[in-house]
This record gives C-alpha cells, sequence and structure tokens, in this order.
C-alpha cells in the first residue's frame, strides 16, 4: 500500500508538472507497480481489454461518422442565421454543443462548432473570448449527461458493474446531468461571459495577423548574385530571416517550391519578412523589390491557394516541435505565415518556433487539400466550412445506425461496448466514414492512459489504499451528514480534474468513493454519481481538459481567465448537484 501511494503521489506530480504527456506518465505509474511486484506482468496490460477502453474507442468513432454524416455541418448552417445579438449566440451555440457531447466526444463537438463561433463573432464585431470559454464549458457540462457522453461516466459505469454486477445505463446519468447543464448553461449564457475579460475581435484572417504587412515580391533580376542558384542556396547567401513562400514564373504561381528549385531570370519570389531583414536580404542577393502589381494574386493559380487559421490541438504532431524540424513546405505543402499564442503574434524566426497546445497558425496551401492537410496534422481549422457533399442521403443512415445502437443499450439486449463497437463498424463499412479516418478519430493518448491507469487503480483497492483513505474521509468527517460526504468526494474529484486529466481523476477516485459508501454502509450509487460529475467540472485551468485547451489561444485567455466563469460554476454545480444526487439516487 505504500508503494502504490508513493507511486500516485509522483504520478500526481507529474500530471501537474505537465512536462511529461499524461498517456506516458499512466505508463510510468503502470511500470512502477509492475516492477514492484504489486501488478503482475500477465495483468500489466489487461486495461486495454476493459470494456470501458472499447467504448471509448467506439464512441470517438461514432461521433466522427456523425460529423461526417454531415449532420452537424447541416446544424452549423442554421446556427448561422441566429443573428448578431450576442446572449442570443451564446445561448443557441452553448445549447447546439452541450446537446452534441451527450452523445460523442466533447473535444470533437467543441472542435466542429468552434469555427462557426468564431466566424459569428467576427462577423457581428462581438469578441470571440465572449463566446468560445462558453462553448468549451458547454461541452463539459453537456458530457455529463449521458453514459457515453464522457469518459468519466462510461468508467464509472463499468465500476458499477464491476462492484454490483450491473452497470449504470445509457441515461442513467441524465436526471442530475440534464438539471446540472441546464443551471450551468443558464449561468454561463446570462452571467457567465460577462465575468470574462474583452479581447478584440478581428474580421478576418489577414486582420488578425497583419500578414500583408510582412509578404513582399522579390524579382530575380539578370545581375541578381542568386541567378541560377537554388531556392536552398538562397538561404545560404544572406543570415536575414526570410521565409520562401511561393515563386511566380511566366505568370504561373508555384506553391512551396522545392528547395532543389533553380531561380531564373524575371522569377519572383513571394518571401514573408519584417523592414529590416528584408533590406539586408536584399543586398546580399541582389534581387529587386517588385512595387505596385500583386504577382501573388494575379499570377495563373493564385486563386487555388488560400489562406486558413488552425488551432493546435492536444496530441498534435507538431507539439514539442518546429517547422524547420517537420519540414511542413516539402513534407506537407503548406507554409507557416505566422503563430499567435495568447494574444502575442509571432512573426519572426517562425521556422524555429516550437509549437505548443493552443498556438493559432496561419496557414497558407492549395485550397482543396489545406484542410486535409491541417486535420492531418492534428489541428482544427478555424475557416467557416462548406457542407459536405452527399450529407442528404447519409445522414438518415449515420443516424438510424447510432440510434439503433442506443436502443439496443437502452432495452438491454447488448452492453454498451458491443452495441457501439458494431455501430462504428457498421458506419465504416457503410462508407459514412473513410476507413483511412477510422483510426485517426480515436484520441489514442486518452486510450493508453486509460488503460495504463486501470490496473493502477485496481491496485489501489486491492492493496487496501482505497480503504485507508476512505477511512481517513470519515475520521476528518466524524459525525457529519451524508450530504457533507459527498460534497468532500465531488469537490475534491473536481479539484483533481482541474489539473489532471479527469479520466485518471476518476479512476482513483472511483474505489475510494465505493470504499466510503461500503464503511458507512450506503448504496455506492450516490457517491459514484459524484464522482462522475467532479471528473466532468473542469473548470478552474485550461489544463484540465482538452476543450478549455482548445479555446485558449483562439480566445485569447490567460491561465487566470477560468475561474472568473469556473469558480461559481462549480459552486452552483455543487449547490444544485448534491440535493439533486440524494433526490434521484438515495443512500
Amino acid at each position: 500500500m505504500l508503494i502504490v501511494f508513493i507511486t500516485l503521489l509522483f504520478v500526481l506530480a507529474l500530471f501537474i508538472w505537465g512536462r511529461i504527456r499524461h498517456d506516458f506518465v499512466a505508463f510510468i505509474a503502470l511500470f512502477a507497480l509492475v516492477v514492484s511486484g504489486i501488478v503482475k506482468p500477465a495483468e500489466a496490460f489487461i486495461g486495454f481489454a476493459h470494456p470501458a477502453v472499447i467504448t471509448v474507442a467506439a464512441v470517438l468513432i461514432i461521433g466522427k461518422a456523425l460529423e461526417y454524416s454531415g449532420l452537424i455541418d447541416l446544424l452549423g448552417k442554421w446556427v448561422m442565421k441566429v443573428g448578431k445579438g450576442l446572449l442570443l449566440q451564446i445561448i443557441v451555440l452553448s445549447l447546439l454543443v452541450a446537446v452534441a457531447s451527450a452523445f460523442m466526444n466533447n473535444v470533437g463537438a467543441l472542435a466542429i462548432m468552434m469555427p462557426i463561433a468564431i466566424h459569428m463573432a467576427r462577423k457581428s464585431g462581438n469578441p470571440p473570448s465572449y463566446i468560445l470559454m462558453p462553448i468549451a464549458f458547454a461541452s463539459l457540462l453537456g458530457g455529463m449527461t449521458t453514459l457515453i457522453g464522457t469518459p468519466p461516466n462510461i468508467i464509472i459505469a463499468t465500476f458499477r458493474a464491476d462492484a454490483t454486477g450491473e452497470a449504470f445505463g445509457m441515461f442513467s446519468f441524465s436526471p442530475v446531468g440534464v438539471v446540472l447543464a441546464i443551471a450551468g448553461i443558464a449561468f454561463v449564457s446570462l452571467l457567465g461571459w460577462r465575468l470574462l475579460p474583452q479581447r478584440q475581435s478581428q474580421k478576418s484572417d489577414a486582420d488578425l495577423f497583419d500578414i500583408d504587412d510582412y509578404i513582399t515580391e522579390l524579382e530575380v533580376t539578370k545581375d541578381s548574385k542568386i541567378k541560377g542558384k537554388t531556392i536552398e542556396e538562397l538561404y545560404k547567401t544572406s543570415d536575414a530571416d526570410v521565409q520562401i513562400l511561393g515563386l511566380v514564373r511566366n505568370n504561373k504561381r508555384i506553391h512551396a517550391p522545392d528547395p532543389e528549385e533553380v531561380l531564373q531570370h524575371k522569377d519572383i519570389l513571394i518571401i514573408e519578412t519584417e523592414a529590416a531583414d528584408l533590406e539586408k536580404f536584399l543586398d546580399d542577393s541582389g534581387l529587386k523589390l517588385v512595387g505596385g502589381k500583386k504577382f501573388r494574386k494575379d499570377a495563373e493559380g493564385s486563386k487555388k491557394i488560400a489562406i486558413n487559421e488552425a488551432v493546435v490541438m492536444s496530441g498534435s504532431s507538431l507539439i514539442g516541435r518546429s517547422a524547420a524540424e517537420l519540414r511542413m513546405r516539402s513534407r506537407y505543402g503548406i507554409n507557416l505565415l505566422a503563430v499567435a499564442r495568447r494574444e502575442q503574434k509571432i512573426h519572426r524566426r517562425l521556422d524555429h518556433v516550437v509549437f505548443r497546445v493552443g498556438d493559432v497558425l496561419l496557414l497558407q496551401g492549395r485550397e482543396h487539400m489545406l484542410n486535409d492537410t491541417i486535420n492531418a496534422i492534428g489541428c482544427l481549422p478555424l475557416a467557416q466550412r462548406g457542407l459536405r457533399i452527399g450529407y442528404k442521403t447519409r445522414i438518415p443512415l449515420a443516424l438510424g445506425v447510432f440510434i439503433t445502437s442506443v436502443i439496443l443499450v437502452v432495452a438491454g439486449l447488448l452492453p454498451v461496448q458491443i452495441s457501439f463497437a458494431m455501430a462504428a463498424v457498421v458506419l465504416v463499412l457503410s462508407g459514412v466514414l473513410p476507413v483511412k479516418d477510422m483510426y485517426t478519430s480515436i484520441d489514442w493518448p486518452v486510450i493508453v492512459l486509460l488503460g495504463a491507469m486501470i490496473p493502477v487503480g485496481t491496485a489501489l483497492e486491492t492493496t487496501g489504499g482505497a480503504a485507508s483513505i476512505a477511512g481517513f474521509i470519515l475520521d476528518v468527517g466524524g459525525s457529519m451528514p451524508t450530504w457533507a460526504i459527498l460534497t468532500i468526494i465531488l469537490v475534491v474529484t473536481m479539484f483533481l480534474s482541474d489539473i489532471i486529466n479527469n479520466a485518471a481523476t476518476v479512476v482513483l477516485m472511483a474505489p475510494i468513493a465505493i470504499s466510503v459508501a461500503n464503511a458507512l454502509g450506503y448504496s455506492i450509487d450516490p457517491f459514484l454519481m459524484a464522482v462522475a460529475i467532479g471528473g466532468s467540472c473542469a473548470f478552474l485551468t485550461p489544463i484540465g481538459h482538452q476543450s478549455n485547451t482548445l479555446v485558449m489561444g483562439p480566445g485569447g485567455y490567460k491561465f487566470g481567465d477560468y475561474w472568473r466563469m469556473g469558480l461559481p460554476l462549480e459552486v452552483i454545480i455543487v449547490l444544485i448537484g448534491i440535493p439533486m444526487i440524494l433526490l434521484v439516487w438515495p443512500v
């Protein structure tokens, strides 16, 4: 038990530190317990076969299939007609995100609606900071309403199945979750957004980054020092900070030219640089500054070149690496024009900027490939997207498969992991979700974290650690009433979910909640519900949940902005949640 406690404290410190990914931290905890002999080697990876892990993966695939069917795009098109009223925009967007989050991944639901929210904010002249955090919180509130709304609920259901032989049902979380979601959305829509800082709204990508102030066109003259040299050699002729975005030759535009491309007389180079570096670069290269006519816009093929904003999401292959390391131009065919990080606009030394979660990138690429490329590198495109081709024929199919799987679970004909896994396979085989996108739709860090943490949670229980913590809580609580003990469990779970992954929080807190209930001789249901709700309430920091991290860059939020709206929201949830739990799930 002592080894388990030491391991958990060390792992908790790593979670809070945040320098090591959560899934790797989970592996560290698992390997420590295996090496110490607490977890048998044969059982080390049994967590990956756990029903909760399979269910989470299946739900992620189904959620992506619903997106590909065009259903969410259709709803998004309807939302665009809401109008310019800020209050109405927040209410409608929050409700839509919450409803979507009840049946698909929270981050997925938010990611779909974020581009629409930003577009609406810019179009109406409202600060995106007033809208983005409310809809991020709405995604968490909506997730707590159903079994499949969020991984913590799925985990809690399996803990109940292990303890009583029967899991929570599809809508067991709804009586309490729906009331809390409605109360939470009412707060963030009517009052919460007024507590947020105002960040100046911009109307377009170009306005946001002032990118035209940094893009310049230079002509290769017959006397240029770099005529006949390659683009790679051009970079070596000067140490000025320039980025070559394209090449115009014979009035035809070459996007993201190959480093081995040989420069010819009268070629027009499209470069990005600042004034001081431009002067030095002109002297070193012998190029001529082109004035007046915009070659990059008039050249044949220019209309096929698009600019789009994208936010770096958790799990992106960009995180911790720079554009130079990734060779973004040659590998992906895209140009990095600018980076925005919490309102700080970065234009210089772009190739050497190390990407972080929440960074907003301004990317340039071929129009027909840009969105796919952005998704492939683990980013979220922030421009308005059009409806998917064929959505009219695929929405009924996708909804039919999903509703059928829900009915099978509710009727008790199939366990949730089987029903949803079957639905995921049908949606892929029927072509609603392309096969190539099936595995990319799964949030693998969460799957790995769950698979590694489940044996750790089991070890906490089997070694008597959970019972010891439960005993400590009861000793401290003394003769406290039941509602007070539930409040302690709920608040502790909330606190942990604000600093570590909510799935890991629930895996650790569920055995403790069960031990407390057993020690009191009460039903475990209200105690598990308190853990489930607390696991979904990561409202105080941007690191507690991916939804909070996702809006940090586009909203221009700082770390301390989250508690402004999050703290009163958590107080409201405690005040309403405890009575609702005891009403619906008496001890």
